[in-house]
This record gives C-alpha cells, structure tokens and sequence, in this order.
C-alpha cells in the first residue's frame, strides 16, 4: 500500500507477543510506544515510528504487557481516531485468539482481514472467528489464504482457495504463497520480482480498488515444466 504513495499506518494491538517492530526492522528505533500515547507520556506522532525511510509507512508498537489490562477498546478507539485522519489506511495488528485482546482490536476497526493457511486446524479457528466478527458492524470482512502451496494443490493435497471460501462463506481478497523469502526479508524489502511481493501488489490492489484479482499459486506447477518443479519441490 506504501508502494502506490498511499500513508499507512501499522498499529501493534498484540499486547503479549508484541512483534512488529521487529519484523519491520524497526526495534532499535523504539522509544515510546502505545502505551506511553495512551497514558498521556508522549504525543502519538513522538510514538510512531517511520519505517525503511518512507514518508508514508509508519508504525505504532506496543512495548509488551505492561499496562494491558488497563487499556481499554473505547481508549484504543480515540487513539486511532486522532489519527485517521492523517493516514489512508489504519492497520490494526490483532492478537491472535478469541480473547479479550481480539474483542478490543476488533471494536476499534471498519473492516477485517481473516488470515487462515489452508490446514484444518487454523481453518476451524478460522470459522469460529468469521463467525465471532458477524456479530460486530464490520463495513466488510475478507479472507486472505496465506503461506499456499502450488504444488499440494495441484497435487489435491491441499485445499484450493475457492473450496475454503465454500467452507468458511467469506469474500477471498487475496493468496499468498508459501515462500523463503518472506521469512529471510524480515526487516527488509521483498524483491519487486519475487513471487510474495506480486501476491501482496495484488491484495494491497484489491483492497484498494475493490478489485478481485488473485494470485495464481498454482500456475508454475501447471504442465511438464510445472510437474518438473513439483518433483523437484518434493525432493527438496
């Protein structure tokens, strides 16, 4: 979403295991944090932080679990509400879980993304907490199928996107491949060419433009080449 110039905010709601910061590469430029805002020892623009030298990518973190449970939804509200405004988009970072932690991040956003990778226990988590947001007044829910195998699929060895969609009745907005690269960028920028960061343009599009487009993870492993790499795949 940074990348087509749109100002984006990334808020770390996931009080007990708090990472954000460090995925973004950011952890040694933390001074305050959300607490700090919400107890009135710093402005929230002291408390963001710019991410990769943007001037559109900001993150708030969260410094652990002090303080959590005096933080209240009402109270995490009126902290993005201060800042709407000034950004395009509002990423709430939501524990995972059912918990007090999920009900607060929850009260607080317009919409939802439901991340599930397709194995059956995360898509039962999936369920119950599809079934959980229908009782908040979301504008819209969506579905991300993340960490997709191309070649399990092809190989009817793991769930197709459009049967979890069947299985879970929400919108699919986007897939993301099961990459190494993802894991090995943490802190730094995924490749313009690499699979992941096609997927992520995709989805940032979708969201965006309201566009349906989605990445095509099996595509590569599609014919004899395809069956040559799903070998290989297996191998490795």
């Amino acid at each position: 979403l940074s990348n087509m110039g749109l100002r984006v905010a990334l808020i770390d709601v996931d009080f007990g295991l708090n990472n954000l910061d460090v995925v973004l590469g950011v952890e040694h430029k933390v001074v305050y944090d959300i607490f700090d805002v919400l107890s009135s020892r710093c402005r929230i623009r002291q408390a963001l932080i710019e991410v990769g030298g943007r001037k559109n990518l900001y993150v708030l973190p969260s410094g652990g679990a002090k303080g959590t449970f005096n933080v209240s939804g009402q109270s995490l509200k009126l902290l993005i509400d201060n800042i709407e405004n000034v950004f395009d988009y509002v990423l709430i970072d939501c524990p995972a879980g059912i918990d007090v932690g999920f009900h607060r991040a929850v009260s607080c956003a317009d919409e939802a993304l439901v991340v599930a990778t397709p194995n059956l226990t995360s898509l039962r988590d999936a369920d119950k907490v599809v079934s959980i947001l229908k009782s908040y007044k979301l504008n819209h829910v969506g579905l991300v199928v993340n960490r997709a195998r191309g070649d399990l699929m092809i190989g009817d060895k793991m769930m197709l996107p459009q049967d979890i969609v069947g299985l879970l009745k929400t919108e699919l907005v986007g897939v993301i491949p099961d990459n190494d690269l993802v894991f090995l960028c943490a802190g730094n920028e995924l490749s313009k060419n690499s699979e992941p960061f096609k997927a992520f343009k995709i989805l940032s599009l979708n969201l965006h433009r309201g566009t349906r487009k989605i990445y095509d993870v099996t595509k590569k492993y599609s014919g004899i080449i395809g069956s040559i790499r799903r070998g290989i795949k297996r191998n490795v």
